[in-house]
């Protein structure tokens, strides 16, 4: 398989809150992340979200802060039970961004112990 990831992924078990943008439902959509990096997020969802949607992000990371940003889909992979997802940040703040990758480095160093 190509990698295709601009930046390191780091597993992160969170919940994300999104809501639709585009002007159809105003439903809020409950995922489990897989990974996360600077660039974008994979989770898994039982919602049925399409290609190129754009939702409104609050993800909740591992030190309790709320990162507010917007994700636009970009992958989609049917499983039994619901789907695996990859989405792009769209207009994450270099600040949120930053507080990832210090988390990722920290989770390296970690793990190398």
């Amino acid at each position: 398989m190509n990698e295709r990831r601009r930046s390191q992924r780091t597993n992160l078990k969170s919940k994300l809150i999104m809501k639709r943008l585009d002007g159809g439902e105003d439903t809020e959509v409950e995922i489990e992340v897989i990974d996360i990096s600077k660039s974008g997020v994979g989770f898994i969802s039982d919602a049925s979200l399409t290609i190129g949607a754009v939702f409104e992000s609050y993800l909740t990371i591992w030190t309790k802060e709320v990162l507010h940003s917007f994700l636009q889909i970009v992958r989609i992979e049917m499983l039994e039970s619901g789907y695996n997802y990859g989405a792009s940040f769209i207009g994450m703040s270099e600040v949120d961004a930053s507080r990832i990758e210090v988390y990722q480095t920290f989770n390296a160093a970690d793990s190398k112990q």
